[in-house]
């Protein structure tokens, strides 16, 4: 089974995007880590006992990783397009305990499985080939922490608490049988829209804030 670990904005510049959710959730998501395999950083907020919030960037002061880039961060032009147009909640990651079995039903869509070292524990995670967000963002990135729990407890807690999270999609009959197909606990509302959007509801102190 898989359940929700993470959801993702992806931004063209850490700046931009703790900017960005500042803006809608009135609340500074202080730095994380770096990730020198990839050559990205982020900022980490917890959204509750099991899931949180991570921004992420390229970092610029990064060598160049040996791969592509997760989350597509390599292709700058179409993060700036997506960014420019909105679509700066791009996606969500699901975590299992067992990744290899995921991967031997739903490689073609979700990537070739990379190890990972960090200071916060050893992991695994799917990637394609080229760094690309599976489907667009329509089906979740994958990560197996190796039988540890996220270290959400030592992330800041400003109290936001994630309610739902909503995917609006073209054929949004398509991404609900990919999602039951993939065996996800509480995926996120697919809905009909004319491209592809996520949105999410969190109750903060200040009341419902939407991200998007």
């Amino acid at each position: 089974m898989l359940e929700l670990d993470h959801i993702t904005v992806i931004s063209p510049t850490l700046a931009e995007g703790v900017a960005h959710v500042q803006a809608c959730l009135d609340i500074d998501v202080p730095f994380g880590r770096r990730h020198p395999d990839m050559g990205t950083h982020n900022h980490l907020l917890r959204l509750g006992e099991s899931v949180y919030l991570e921004i992420i960037a390229v970092n610029p002061a990064a060598p160049q990783p040996s791969r592509p880039r997760w989350f597509g961060l390599d292709n700058a032009a179409v993060v700036r397009a997506d960014w420019d147009s909105g679509r700066r909640l791009r996606g969500w990651v699901a975590r299992t305990n067992d990744l290899d079995a995921v991967l031997a039903r739903y490689a073609d869509i979700l990537g070739k499985k990379v190890a990972f070292t960090s200071a916060n524990g050893d992991f695994c995670f799917a990637i394609p080939e080229d760094g690309s967000l599976p489907l667009d963002g329509a089906a979740p990135s994958v990560i197996d922490r190796l039988g540890k729990p996220p270290s959400i407890a030592a992330m800041a807690d400003a109290r936001a608490r994630l309610q739902r999270v909503i995917l609006e999609h073209p054929e949004p009959e398509r991404v609900i049988a990919l999602y039951r197909d993939l065996g996800i606990a509480d995926p996120p509302v697919v809905t009909s829209g004319s491209r592809l959007r996520y949105r999410a509801l969190i109750e903060t102190a200040n009341g419902l804030k939407e991200l998007t």
